[in-house]
């Protein structure tokens, strides 16, 4: 039987060998925000099919595949479709694909995903760079023999979302005159919404927008070392603080509205960043 490790690398070697040269720069595109490929002059795209040991999504808005291309004028690959723990599977499977294309180049990852906002004044379509995250899912990614060719047994995890790249966001949000909040993102296992109290909690232990991504992710790539930046698109308020009950289809519509914004605001902040590499 194969080890995770020489999965990972069988893997690393099929997209290396379809992209001959990976893009330092990574891109996840959360629920309804895969409009920025529409921004995207194409040279590759790969299904997450065709990738040895990778497992597929089953979420609707989560297309299947790898896009790389460049984004005014730099070279980058998006994630259309991301996976996540609630379909079932295991925290290394949610992970492989990142760890992957981490293996096979990329160098700064730009996570995003739809959330709830947990507070009343907050507003569908709010743009939040995520500065912490509790992980609230039940376990981590990290969770048995550490795989020493990728990481340290215990990542130190103070500055896991990258100060500098924060920095950029905010400096480029402010040149674009673009709103954009800050705050902590609460990871949960879902994938049933939060209830009222639970919503309530949150907020006591210092939330301020909920979702059921980007945590796994995130500690896996920073235990390989890789730079990570997030923004949350509010696309709804959580269970309490809205009167109505939620739907995911309610998440895809708002996701749709935000996504001119978001695109120019990601767009601008990754030319920024290149300087910094």
């Amino acid at each position: 039987m194969k080890t995770q490790f020489e999965k990972l690398e069988e893997a690393r070697k099929f997209v290396v060998e379809k992209i001959e040269e990976f893009p330092k720069f990574l891109i996840v595109l959360g629920s309804g925000l895969a409009n920025i490929l529409n921004e995207l002059e194409v040279e590759t795209e790969i299904s997450y099919s065709d990738i040895p040991h990778l497992a597929q999504t089953t979420v609707e808005g989560h297309v299947s595949r790898l896009v790389v291309g460049r984004l005014g004028g730099t070279r980058v690959a998006c994630m259309q479709g991301r996976l996540h723990f609630y379909e079932g599977l295991k925290m290394d499977e949610v992970v492989f694909p990142f760890r992957v294309f981490a293996l096979a180049g990329a160098q700064v990852f730009f996570l995003t995903n739809a959330a709830g906002g947990l507070h009343p004044s907050m507003k569908p379509a709010d743009l939040v760079l995520i500065k912490d995250h509790l992980n609230l899912m039940g376990t981590n990614p990290l969770v048995g023999k550490n795989i020493a060719e990728l990481g340290p047994r215990f990542p130190d995890m103070t500055h896991l979302y990258d100060p500098e790249l924060r920095k950029i966001v905010r400096d480029t949000s402010k040149q674009l005159k673009i709103e954009l909040g800050e705050g902590v993102y609460v990871g949960l296992h879902g994938p049933s919404y939060e209830t009222p109290a639970e919503i309530k909690m949150y907020t006591l232990l210092g939330g301020d927008v909920v979702g059921m991504s980007t945590v796994p992710e995130a500690i896996a790539l920073h235990h390989m070392g890789k730079r990570i930046v997030a923004i949350s698109c509010v696309t709804n308020l959580a269970a309490g603080v809205s009167p109505t009950p939620l739907e995911h289809a309610e998440v895809l519509e708002t996701a749709k509205k935000v996504q001119s914004k978001f695109c120019l605001l990601v767009k601008e902040s990754v030319k920024s960043m290149e300087k910094v590499l």
